[in-house]
Parts: C-alpha cells; structure tokens; sequence
C-alpha cells in the first residue's frame, strides 16, 4: 500500500464520518479511528500502520459490516453511523488526580472518619486523602475551593499516577 492509498483512505473515512477503519494486506496493517476534539469540531481521523513480515488478507471494521461496493462504478461506498459526540463537560468541575503510584487511603486511620464525603466543602490546602507509597504516607490535598461532587476510587485499593481521585465543583 503507497502513501496515495492510505491518502485515499483517510479523506474517505474523514468525508464519510467512519468510526473505525482497519485493513490488513501483503504484510502491511492500517487502522483509523476517528476522534471528536469538540462536539462542533470535524472528524479528525488517526492513522496507525503496521508493516509485518508475514502477509494476511484484507479485511474492513466498520461501525456496520464490511461496505458494499458501488454497481455502477465498482468503488466501495460507505453508508457508515457517525461516531457518537461526548457530552461536554460543565467548565467549572475540577478533577483532582494521583500524584504518585500507591495505595488510597480516605481517613487518617482505620477507625476514623474520611476526610471527605460527597458533598463536603473545600478550600485549597484541605485534605482530600493519604496516598501511601514505600511506607511513607502523602497527604493528598484540593487545590480548588468548591463543593466534592465524585469520589472515584475506593478505600484501601491501590491507584496509578494521573488516575482520577475527585471531582470538585468549584466555588
């Protein structure tokens, strides 16, 4: 496959809003996903090509089946379902991640109360959590004012660096 065809391909997946194209052929494998920046942006299609030493057939993932090719002119037409639009988020919710890798605590010691429920107010500087790595315990803190509205992750259980911990509306 030569850099035209998968040109080709991409301004075919992009004008016809595909979801997900992939195709294997002669050792060689591309797949597309489209992915939506903003509900009002276009469709922005992403490429990724594999070449393999060893060859396999040709074959088409769509939102639908494989498409059917057009009677007249023998191209392939695509009659696809758009990707889905996420929601948007309201601008004024702030999420609070992991700085570190380690094991989630929500209160202080087993028998207390934890630090925050949903619904309870913070200001910057207040507790949120303990995030305990190699024995040493971190205070996990909000740096927002605002109202907890989600708690991601349970007691006790461990979470990974950039993982979502709570959802704060701010003030």
């Amino acid at each position: 496959m030569n850099q035209k065809e998968v040109k080709e391909i991409i301004e075919l997946v992009a004008s016809h809003q595909i979801a997900e194209l992939e195709i294997e052929r002669s050792g060689f494998k591309l797949r597309i996903k489209t992915v939506h920046s903003q509900p009002t942006a276009p469709v922005m299609p992403v490429v990724t090509a594999v070449h393999h030493e060893q060859s396999h057939p040709v074959s088409f993932v769509t939102p639908a089946t494989a498409p059917p090719v057009h009677p007249a002119t023998g191209n392939l037409t695509f009659e696809a379902t758009p990707a889905p639009v996420a929601a948007p988020q309201p601008e004024n919710l702030h999420k609070v991640t992991a700085p570190i890798v380690g094991t989630l605590y929500r209160a202080p010691n087993p028998n207390a109360k934890s630090f925050v429920e949903i619904g309870s107010r913070v200001q910057p500087g207040t507790v949120l959590c303990i995030i305990e790595a190699m024995k040493l315990m971190n205070e996990i803190e909000a740096d927002v004012a605002g109202e907890i509205v989600e708690i991601h992750q349970e007691n006790g259980k461990p979470v990974e660096y950039g993982q979502v911990l709570f959802t704060i509306r701010q003030d």
